[in-house]
């Protein structure tokens, strides 16, 4: 009876075999979010704490008196962490950085080598916004140059051809990308690191500095 009052009268009536599909109807809240801003973007789904791997790619500098034997060195540096609370991460890292001995000889006797060292820390994050924070870390170290014994000790840094103890801390700026699990910083450091200090020379601060651009991703 309901049907046959809502058909007009110059309309034809319907076939029995007409099907009416009744369309289902919308999430509560979702007709009235599309009718005042249609063009709105879709939601960002939540950052969520996990396992985070690091890598940065930059420049290791010398302070003291190693500055005088070799130049700032290319570096490369990885981490991984894993972030107890939104706020605190605890990690395990590891680099390696390439320079010569070209501050103190000339080009004929210059000799290339490496440096490399691992160790830990730990870092606190302080969100600005959802996709913007800044953080600092403090972390322990053991470094050493390899190079061939007696390379670096001919210069007064005997203790660097060997691992040694270094203390440091890095600040920096993280972007974090609409991929929930990608972020992007660029960070600075600088250590304490005992064994490039020059044998003898009481006025030496053995410190390192680095700064680098990095690329994050949350697991």
């Amino acid at each position: 009876m309901m049907l046959a009052a809502n058909v007009r009268a110059d309309e034809p009536p319907l076939s029995p075999d007409t099907q009416i599909e009744i369309a289902p109807e919308p999430p509560e809240g979702k007709v009235h979010a599309e009718a005042t801003n249609p063009d709105a973007p879709p939601p960002v789904r939540p950052r969520r704490a996990g396992l985070v791997l690091e890598s940065s790619l930059g420049a290791l500098g010398f302070v003291g008196q190693f500055r005088h034997v070799a130049p700032t060195a290319s570096w490369v540096h990885g981490q991984l962490g894993y972030e107890v609370t939104r706020w605190l991460m605890l990690f395990g890292e590891g680099e390696l950085a390439f320079t010569d001995t070209s501050e103190s000889v000339d080009e004929s006797h210059v000799t290339a080598f490496p440096i490399w060292g691992f160790g830990g820390g730990a870092r606190a994050t302080f969100h600005a916004t959802e996709r913007v924070a800044l953080f600092v870390q403090g972390d322990v170290d053991a470094l050493t140059a390899d190079v061939p014994h007696g390379t670096l000790a001919i210069y007064g840094f005997r203790s660097a051809e060997s691992l040694q103890p270094a203390f440091g801390t890095r600040v920096g700026l993280e972007w974090y990308q609409i991929d929930r699990h990608l972020a992007l910083s660029l960070q600075a450091g600088v250590r304490y690191a005992n064994g490039f200090a020059k044998f003898l020379a009481s006025s030496d601060i053995p410190m390192l500095w680095d700064a680098a651009g990095c690329l994050r991703y949350t697991f």
